[in-house]
C-alpha cells in the first residue's frame, strides 16, 4: 500500500469554518422554546394517532409510536431543516387522510389525490424530482442557481416520498387488516425508502460541508434506484399494496428494514463520494491507463443490476446500461471541470469516512435484529442462510475498512476504490442473494 494511501490528512483548515449542525446556528446549544413547541406537536400528533387508529395497532407499535416522538424530537433538535419537513409532511398526510374519508375511490374523483397526494401519485412526483434534480446539480457545475435549485428539488422530492409512503400506510388499512402494514415489505416499497434515505443523508451532508457540488453523484444513485422504481411498478404492477408474506408478519420488521437501509443508503453515499474523490484526485491526468480502472469499475455498477434479471434482458435495460457507461464516461471526459466544483480531498475523505460510520453502526444494528427476529420467526438466531451470510460479508468488509482507516490511516484513492468496491458487495447482498441464492429471504424475481 502507498504512503499517500495511509498517511493521515493533516489540512484540517477547511474545518474552521464548518457548523456543527445542519442548519444556521454556529453550534447546537442547548434545546429552546422552539424544541419544546415541536415536541408538543408531535405529542398531539402521536396521541391522535394512538386515540383514532388504536384498533390497527399491536402493544408493540404503539411502543414503537410513543418512542418516535423523542427520537423525532431528538432530531428535530440536531437538524433544523428536518423539522420544516416533519411538519409539511404531517400537513400533507393529514390533508390526504382527511380527503379519503374511509373511501379509497376518492383517489380517482379527488384533484388533490389524483394528481398529488395518494400514494402512487407522490411517489411518482418523488421520482420525477429525484431525476430532475441530478440534472440540475451537474448543471451547477455551471450555475449556482441550478445548483441551488437541485438542492430544492431534492428536498420536494423527499418531501413528496415521505408523503407518499405514510399516505400508502393509511390505503393499506383502508384496503383491509391483512393490507394495513408499514410500507417498507416488498421490493417496490424498500427502493422508494432507500432513495428517501441517501437524499437525507445527503442533504445533512451538503448544508453540514456547505457543497452542492457532490450532489450530481450522489443523485446519480438515487436517479437509477428511481428509474428501477418506475421499471418495476409499470411492468411488474407493483405498486400494488400486498398482504404480506408470513414470515414478514412481525413488529420486528418495522425495525430491522429501516436500520438496514440506513446502512444501505450511507453506504451508497460514501461509494459515490468515493467515486468523485478519485475524479477530483484524477483531474489533472492524462493517462487513460490511470483512469481506466475507475471506468471499469463505474461501467460495473452501471452492469450490476442487469445481473439480476433471471428472466432475459429487454431494450430498457441495454439502454439503462448504455446510458450509464455514457454518464461515467462524460463524467472522466470532463474531470478537470468537475474536479475544479468539487470540495478538497480532506472533505471528501471525512464525508466517505463519516457515512460509513453511520452506516456500519446501523448495519450493526439491523443485523442483531435480523437475528432476533430470526429466532422468533425460525426458532434460531443464525442458521447460514444466503442473505445472512451475505449480511455478514457487508458487515465485514466495512468492519475491515473502518478498522484500516482507524488503525492504519488509510485514506486517499485507496479507501475510495474500497468504498466503490463496497456498493458491489452491498447491491448484492440487497438484490443478487434473493435472485440467485434460493433461501428463508427470497421473496421475488426481477
Amino acid at each position: 500500500m502507498s504512503e499517500s494511501a495511509i498517511s493521515p490528512v493533516h489540512d484540517t483548515s477547511w474545518q474552521e469554518g464548518m457548523a456543527e449542525s445542519g442548519d444556521a446556528r454556529i453550534r447546537r446549544g442547548r434545546p429552546d422554546w422552539t424544541d419544546a413547541v415541536f415536541f408538543l406537536l408531535l405529542a398531539v400528533g402521536a396521541g391522535y394517532a394512538l386515540t383514532r387508529f388504536a384498533g390497527s395497532m399491536d402493544y408493540y407499535e404503539k411502543v414503537i409510536l410513543s418512542g418516535a416522538v423523542l427520537v423525532l424530537t431528538w432530531m428535530g433538535w440536531l437538524w433544523r431543516p428536518l423539522r420544516r419537513l416533519m411538519i409539511a409532511v404531517a400537513l400533507a398526510s393529514g390533508l390526504a387522510v382527511m380527503l379519503y374519508g374511509n373511501d379509497l375511490a376518492h383517489a380517482e374523483d379527488v384533484f388533490f389525490l389524483k394528481y398529488l397526494l395518494s400514494s402512487q401519485s407522490a411517489i411518482l412526483w418523488m421520482s420525477a424530482l429525484f431525476v430532475l434534480a441530478t440534472v440540475c446539480y451537474w448543471l451547477g457545475l455551471f450555475s449556482p442557481t441550478a445548483a441551488w435549485l437541485g438542492t430544492a428539488l431534492t428536498w420536494g422530492a423527499v418531501f413528496a416520498g415521505v408523503t407518499g409512503m405514510l399516505v400508502r400506510w393509511r390505503e393499506g388499512h383502508m384496503m383491509g387488516p391483512d393490507l394495513g402494514h408499514i410500507p417498507v415489505s416488498n421490493l417496490y416499497e424498500v427502493f422508494v425508502l432507500f432513495s428517501l434515505i441517501t437524499a437525507l443523508f445527503y442533504l445533512y451532508y451538503e448544508r453540514r460541508y456547505a457543497t452542492r457540488a457532490l450532489g450530481g453523484f450522489v443523485l446519480l444513485v438515487i436517479s437509477s434506484a428511481v428509474m428501477f422504481l418506475l421499471w418495476y411498478a409499470f411492468t411488474r404492477d407493483a405498486a400494488q399494496i400486498q398482504p404480506l408474506v408470513p414470515a414478514l408478519k412481525s413488529w420486528w420488521m418495522k425495525l430491522h428494514v429501516p436500520a438496514n437501509f440506513i446502512g444501505y443508503g450511507t453506504f451508497s453515499l460514501s461509494a459515490m463520494v468515493g467515486f468523485a474523490y478519485l475524479v477530483k484526485e484524477h483531474g489533472e491526468t492524462t493517462s487513460w491507463r490511470k483512469l481506466a480502472p475507475l471506468f471499469v469499475l463505474g461501467v460495473l455498477l452501471c452492469a450490476e443490476p442487469m445481473v439480476f434479471r433471471t428472466q432475459g434482458l429487454s431494450a430498457a435495460w441495454m439502454e439503462y446500461f448504455g446510458a450509464g457507461a455514457v454518464i461515467v464516461g462524460a463524467i472522466l471526459l470532463g474531470r478537470r471541470r468537475v474536479a475544479a466544483a468539487l470540495p478538497p480531498l480532506a472533505v471528501l475523505d471525512d464525508i466517505m469516512y463519516r457515512a460509513i460510520t453511520v452506516g456500519f453502526a446501523f448495519f450493526t444494528v439491523a443485523t442483531i435484529l435480523g437475528a432476533l427476529w430470526a429466532a422468533d420467526a425460525w426458532g434460531a438466531y443464525w442458521q447460514w442462510d444466503p442473505k445472512e451470510t451475505w449480511a455478514l460479508i457487508v458487515w465485514l468488509n466495512y468492519a475491515a475498512w473502518l478498522h484500516m482507516r482507524l488503525i492504519k490511516g488509510l485514506r486517499g484513492a485507496m479507501a475510495a476504490y474500497w468504498a466503490l468496491v463496497g456498493l458491489l458487495i452491498t447491491g448484492f447482498a440487497f438484490l443478487g442473494v434473493n435472485m440467485f441464492l434460493s433461501g428463508l429471504h427470497s421473496y421475488g424475481q426481477l
